[in-house]
């Protein structure tokens, strides 16, 4: 049998070749659905690419994978930077991943682990749901960043850095009732998620009933189902739009993310509804955004530049030193702004 080219590919989806390899190589310019196409595709007819044939070739491989789990989440653009210039101060090379929220992490670091002969890998966001036998099938060291794994899974198997989402979620709702918000609408992520939109979820059920303010499941938006942009300004924008013309009332807006709260707000002041003065909006996550916003957004700010170093300093501890794998959490900082000062 004939070898498959990449002019076979790109006939094979009815793309431009400079297409399939832009899919390739990750170029941040090629849409996620055209992406998962070429990559179907490829995946069917058992393609390597050059590049990557090439690295097969090389035994002394020095690559570090990051496997970014939401393409449109922009708290994780915000440290791309700071991941890639602390992996090259090792003198290893790096591989961003981008990959949609409903895509299997581990699967595609397998994939990459053996394409690209890496070294180690970094997830930038991934499910909380993962079970021991997946995770022991990951032939390198691994750190998961920003997000930890289910309490049952055995910690020694993995190392993280993250912030404790639940409780600063907790955190947030407790404030926002402390200043006299009873009717707290939460823009959350998907039914299914049990990763951070879960922990943030179960973070505003159990501030509310500190509080002794009754649940009302027709305050709780979810996301889609099938929205690979969740944690987007367009999603947040969406969410709110749908639960002003439900007709339920609420006081105050507290979305999981800092993008949703910026949509929530932009929905929120299309519709007549001033901010605070007639409705407050808190985010999550401390974009730069949230202050520059009018008004601004109050905000739980995420160590983030932290977060990444101590990511790739774990890392590289464990291909270096042989250490044993580690976890930690940092503190997050509540900021206060207009957006609920009644």
């Amino acid at each position: 049998m004939e070898s498959v080219t990449i002019k076979d590919i790109a006939k094979r989806c009815n793309v431009a070749v400079s297409t399939v390899s832009r899919a390739i190589n990750n170029h941040p310019d090629i849409k996620e659905e055209t992406r998962r196409k070429i990559m179907q595709v490829i995946e069917e007819n058992n393609y390597i690419p050059n590049n990557s044939a090439q690295n097969l070739k090389k035994s002394d491989s020095k690559t570090i994978g990051v496997i970014v789990k939401g393409v449109d989440n922009p708290l994780f653009a915000k440290v791309r930077s700071t991941l890639a210039e602390s992996i090259a101060r090792y003198g290893y090379d790096y591989y961003f991943q981008y990959i949609g929220i409903s895509d299997n992490e581990i699967m595609e670091a397998l994939r990459l682990a053996k394409e690209k002969r890496l070294r180690g890998i970094i997830f930038l966001g991934g499910n909380y749901n993962r079970t021991q036998e997946e995770l022991e099938e990951i032939p390198v060291p691994f750190v998961m960043s920003t997000v930890t794994i289910d309490e049952t899974v055995s910690k020694s198997l993995y190392s993280s850095v993250s912030v404790d989402s639940y409780k600063e979620s907790y955190r947030m709702v407790d404030y926002l009732c402390s200043k006299g918000y009873k009717k707290i609408v939460l823009l959350a992520g998907s039914k299914g998620d049990e990763s951070v939109g879960g922990l943030r979820l179960k973070g505003y059920r159990d501030a509310l009933k500190a509080n002794h303010i009754s649940i009302d499941e027709k305050r709780i938006c979810f996301s889609q189902d099938w929205a690979e942009d969740v944690f987007s300004m367009a999603n947040g924008y969406r969410m709110t739009k749908k639960l002003m013309e439900s007709g339920v009332d609420f006081d105050c807006v507290y979305a999981i993310a800092d993008s949703i709260a910026i949509g929530a707000c932009k929905a929120l002041l299309e519709n007549g509804k001033k901010i605070p003065q007639e409705c407050g909006v808190a985010g999550f996550d401390g974009l730069d955004e949230t202050l520059y916003y009018h008004p601004s957004i109050t905000t739980i700010r995420q160590p983030m530049e932290k977060i990444a170093e101590e990511t790739v300093r774990i890392l590289f501890s464990r291909l270096h030193k042989g250490t044993k794998n580690r976890h930690r959490v940092f503190p997050c900082e509540l900021i206060e702004r207009e957006s609920t000062m009644k």
